[in-house]
């Protein structure tokens, strides 16, 4: 069976990013993986969690802000920013939400014979990928030879070879597909939907054909403008309204 995969991850509580992204897609996918963090830094928890409800995602993992907005985890370990946000969101969610949110699984998570998903790596949910060395534990420990991450913010992709292990997304263009080479192993993040962190403020997703064996990762502009507006409004640290125009 062939599909088509929407792959979202690292939204928190954006809603007009996410809608953006929606609305771009509609009629494009036949399955949605989602790789966590709904909520955290941005003003609709509420909204983004029943958007994302309303989906019926195929493939759910949970991120480390799920885990803290819902109450299993505590907020210590978070910076001030984030923390005060985090703090914030929980007392925004509802109830039912909240409780939603605390029973969503752990990854990593075997999707089908292609792919796994993960927030962090396949060997812990909450690591990162910063450098070469991260990604090629991830790689060696996932199940899958395409391993999709969220968690850095970063839309990246990684590929290893017989003869070479290296960058798939060299080329800053967008959208940008990559082929999914039957000996190789992949590491790919779709990039933030909602909080971007590698300079480019549009909303990042990406698109996974198990036909032509081709994931094509993409950036999309939304009305940033409305989405600071609503963190203002809320009473949200400033500085987070102000990255998202930066994309950092």
């Amino acid at each position: 069976m062939t599909v088509r995969y929407l792959v979202i991850s690292d939204i928190h509580g954006n809603l007009e990013a996410l809608d953006t992204v929606l609305t771009v897609v509609e009629g494009r996918y036949d399955k949605v993986l989602v790789l966590g963090d709904l909520v955290g830094y941005g003003a609709d928890p509420n909204a983004v969690t029943e958007r994302i409800r309303d989906l019926k995602p195929d493939a759910l993992i949970r991120g480390n802000h799920d885990k803290v907005g819902s109450g299993i985890e505590s907020p210590e370990g978070f910076n001030a920013v984030a923390r005060s946000a985090i703090r914030w969101t929980y007392d925004r969610l509802s109830p039912e939400n909240r409780e939603w949110l605390a029973s969503l699984p752990a990854g990593p998570m075997v999707v089908d014979d292609l792919i796994e998903i993960c927030h962090g790596t396949p060997f812990d949910e909450d690591a990162y990928v910063f450098d070469d060395l991260d990604a090629l534990r991830a790689m060696h420990s996932a199940r899958r030879s395409v391993c999709l991450f969220g968690h850095t913010h970063v839309q990246v992709g990684h590929y290893l070879s017989k003869e070479q292990f290296g960058l798939a997304t060299a080329d800053d263009q967008r959208p940008l597909t990559i082929t999914i080479e039957e000996a190789n192993r992949y590491l790919i993040n779709p990039g933030s939907v909602g909080q971007p962190r590698d300079g480019d403020p549009r909303a990042g997703f990406a698109i996974v054909d198990t036909a032509t064996r081709e994931i094509t990762i993409y950036r999309v502009e939304y009305p940033i403008a409305a989405a600071q507006a609503r963190i203002v409004a809320e009473g949200l640290p400033e500085v987070l309204s102000q990255r998202l125009a930066l994309g950092r």
